[in-house]
């Protein structure tokens, strides 16, 4: 692949340098009193609403929200130095993550006046959190296969189906839900979709708890029965929903979460007797931390690098995965703490292949956009 398919990443400057010192002071504060417990995954599998109101106070929500929709005007550099340290320091983060990594964004590109002030600035103050309503039952990464139907009736929608892998949706306050608002069209599938803020404690849905192997409960299944969405609840445009989609995964699979999910235990490695097994892990984050701060400032401008994001979370995908396998392989133990993060590691590494697209969607995906299929 040429150097050039990625853009040019930016030397860190001093103010990014200094907020990146303010978030370590703030979290080893935090660590010191007791606060929370470094963790690995935590973006998905550590949800703490009082963490999420701390990092509200400090103004590291809503960052890249404009100041008059109630965020901080901030650029997405700042906000990729401030997620980086979180994730990197095992902070739990699941409370607010959908909502501000990817909502906040897409309210902000296709929502309306009356949905930007209504969201925007509880996002940012950490006061609602947000599931995603894209992957069904039997349709594995196939999005365009989307059963769930939207029906218009006076004054809105019925919106009927299923969603399932919906991280956090039995605490979330709104999910925004893909649905089919026209007849299949076999010949252009991604035609006739559309979306859809609903309400999680509507009376007409069911969430139902997914039970992990390791006895963890982040995913759910969620029911919509005949749930009315009022047409101030259409979300972006009608029969966009593919173009909408599409554009909010660019932020879903280049993040540091595809590199640093497992930060923490690759940490405990390198401290460890067995360093020199946990260095090649150490070469290859950073190689993709590069990668994804290029990203990062792709998005500032503007663009929109699909492809460079889906390279990334392949990547990034098959390093998180490595770091758990060889914390298993070499015993790293020690304390129970630290055997406890080692087995959730290796056992929540299947679903790092999942999340964000399955390796095999995206090795696809990749493959068409370089004329390798």
């Amino acid at each position: 692949m040429p150097i050039g398919f990625f853009p040019a990443p930016e030397d860190e400057t001093e103010q990014l340098t200094q907020l990146r010192r303010s978030v370590r002071e703030f979290l080893l504060r935090e660590r010191s009193s007791g606060s929370y417990t470094p963790w690995v995954d935590t973006w998905l599998t550590r949800w703490d609403t009082d963490f999420t109101k701390k990092l509200a106070n400090q103004g590291w929500l809503g960052m890249t929200i404009p100041t008059e929709y109630g965020g901080h005007g901030k650029t997405f550099l700042e906000r990729f130095v401030v997620t980086e340290e979180l994730l990197a320091a095992g902070a739990p983060l699941a409370a607010h993550w959908v909502a501000d990594r990817q909502i906040a964004p897409s309210i902000l590109k296709y929502g309306t006046a009356t949905q930007k002030h209504t969201y925007l600035p509880r996002i940012a103050s950490g006061d609602i959190s947000f599931g995603i309503g894209m992957s069904e039952p039997d349709s594995g990464s196939d999005l365009a296969s989307v059963k769930t139907k939207g029906v218009r009736v006076e004054g809105g929608w019925e919106v009927t189906g299923a969603k399932v892998w919906t991280s956090g949706a039995h605490h979330a306050d709104r999910f925004i839900v893909l649905a089919r608002t026209k007849a299949l069209d076999t010949l252009n599938r991604h035609a006739g979709l559309s979306q859809f803020i609903v309400d999680l404690t509507d009376s007409a849905v069911e969430v139902n708890t997914i039970t992990s192997m390791n006895g963890s409960q982040h995913f759910n299944e969620v029911v919509l029965n005949s749930v009315f969405v009022p047409d101030d609840h259409l979300f972006g445009t009608i029969g966009n929903g593919w173009e909408q989609v599409t554009s909010e995964l660019s932020y879903e699979r280049s993040g540091p979460e595809r590199v640093l999910s497992t930060y923490p235990l690759l940490e405990k490695g390198l401290a460890s007797p067995h360093r020199r097994a946990f260095l090649p892990h150490l070469a290859r984050v950073i190689g993709l931390r590069k990668m994804s701060f290029a990203i990062a400032n792709a998005l500032a401008r503007g663009e929109t690098p699909d492809t460079a994001a889906a390279i990334v979370k392949v990547l990034g995908t098959k390093l998180e995965g490595d770091i758990a396998e060889t914390a298993d392989r070499v015993r790293l133990d020690g304390f129970e703490e630290l055997c406890s993060m080692v087995s959730a590691s290796v056992l929540q590494r299947p679903g790092f292949t999942l999340r964000g697209g399955t390796t095999e969607i995206l090795d696809g995906i990749i493959a068409r956009q370089l004329g390798l299929r």
